[in-house]
């Protein structure tokens, strides 16, 4: 026996070499046997994979966004992953010396290097525009991300002269260079960098949206792990089909369920979130809702257009969000009302939570960073499972306090009209 160096992840975004004690290929007819089983068998699982993501790509070019960053960012990876698996069939013709089989193995291990950084360099902008949502500033992060693409371009092309990388010799069998290493870390500190930022700004994110995004690097790292323990099976770039799968679903749930315009959740969720809440309410524990009307939206939208409407709405779903725990849902009732549920069985805290409302909504009017005021009539109770027994008759009930609210408001705002004028 003797150590041969092979490829972990070879053709791969997580493209790693590591020692492994293994038989050289000239040891006899079994050792080639094995590695006529290993190639076929990661042939089957690559272009298995590739058929899954081509049924993702067809499907997402139906529902995505044209316009949307994320969309395109999501697409991007989409397509470099399956270039990336047939590259790794490439890449598998170790110790093969026929004339064509060199060419191969040269140009998979050469393209393996080169687009090692570059699935997770769009992760990381892929997780920082999910969290901040400004294209702008997901842009700007291009330039240090193509930098360090660029820079193990340029080490990688030295490597050919002076094998830095890696080699292959006249057997046509790999070997790693004195900085193997350096495309690794680039991966790992990649794909630890997108870690980080999702774990700092958690509460930025949904629940759903925040664990697909932790989720990620999970298959990876065990596809990594198994590959080690599994000598011929190369399973990382399979790895990441499945966190793409994962991502994709998300984005389907969150684009079926989510307002297009302000972000938090729509009818559809709504009607869901309230009847799982009902279905789990007990004696002990129940909920509570509040039921949101923009006062004269009517008259933002035709004094300053519909851009700025658009933008009150935006920056009401902000403010109402900014109310609440990350644990509380939010979702747009329709055209200019919103909804709150709170898990809060005790009516003080429910109005408490009101009166955080009304601060926030007069330190937004005092801004004077926006044409328009904004002022809310409000309808919000405990939910009882006694007076109650549909999400419907729920609801109804606070659109009915809603409604009383807004013309108490009216009824102030004449009698304070006519005192001017008396």
């Amino acid at each position: 026996m003797v150590i041969k160096t092979i490829s972990l992840g070879q053709g791969t975004a997580f493209a790693m070499r590591v020692p492994v004690a293994t038989y050289p290929h000239s040891c006899g007819p079994q050792s080639k046997e094995r590695a006529e089983v290993s190639l076929q068998n990661n042939t089957v699982l690559n272009l298995y994979s590739i058929a899954i993501l081509l049924v993702i790509y067809f499907h997402a070019l139906k529902v995505f966004e044209k316009d949307s960053l994320s969309d395109k960012l999501y697409m991007v990876m989409l397509n470099i992953t399956v270039l990336l698996l047939g590259i790794d069939i490439l890449s598998r013709f170790d110790g093969k010396t026929s004339i064509i089989y060199p060419i191969f193995n040269q140009f998979g291990n050469f393209m393996s290097f080169l687009m090692s950084p570059v699935l997770p360099s769009l992760w990381v902008a892929y997780v920082h525009y999910q969290i901040y949502g400004d294209e702008r500033k997901t842009k700007r992060l291009f330039y240090p991300l193509s930098a360090i693409n660029i820079l193990n371009a340029v080490v990688l092309i030295l490597s050919q002269f002076f094998g830095w990388y890696y080699y292959i010799d006249s057997n046509n069998i790999y070997h790693r260079g004195p900085l193997f290493w350096l495309p690794t870390s680039i991966v790992v500190m990649l794909i630890a960098g997108a870690f980080f930022i999702t774990a700092v700004n958690r509460r930025k994110l949904g629940r759903s949206s925040y664990l697909s995004l932790i989720f990620f690097a999970v298959p990876p790292i065990v596809g990594i792990v198994l590959q080690v323990a599994f000598y011929g099976i190369s399973i990382v770039l399979n790895s990441v089909v499945l966190s793409l799968m994962v991502v994709f679903v998300n984005l389907q749930n969150h684009s079926a369920y989510t307002d297009y315009l302000t972000g938090v959740s729509n009818r559809k969720k709504l009607d869901f979130y309230l009847k799982k809440k009902i279905s789990l309410n007990t004696k002990d524990k129940t909920f509570s809702a509040i039921l949101i009307d923009i006062n004269n939206f009517k008259r933002i939208n035709d004094t300053f257009g519909h851009g700025v409407g658009d933008n009150a709405l935006e920056n009401t779903a902000n403010l109402l969000k900014s109310c609440i725990r990350n644990s509380d849902f939010i979702a747009r009732y329709g055209g200019d009302e919103f909804c709150i549920v709170l898990d809060i069985s005790d009516k003080s805290d429910l109005e408490a939570i009101v009166g955080r409302i009304y601060s926030s909504v007069e330190k937004h009017n005092k801004s004077g960073l926006y044409p328009y005021e904004l002022d809310f009539s409000m309808g919000y109770a405990v939910y009882d499972q006694h007076l109650f027994k549909s999400s419907e008759e729920f609801l109804k009930y606070l659109d009915v306090l809603m409604y009383e609210h807004k013309q108490s408001l009216k009824s102030k705002l004449n009698a304070a009209m006519q005192e001017k004028t008396s």
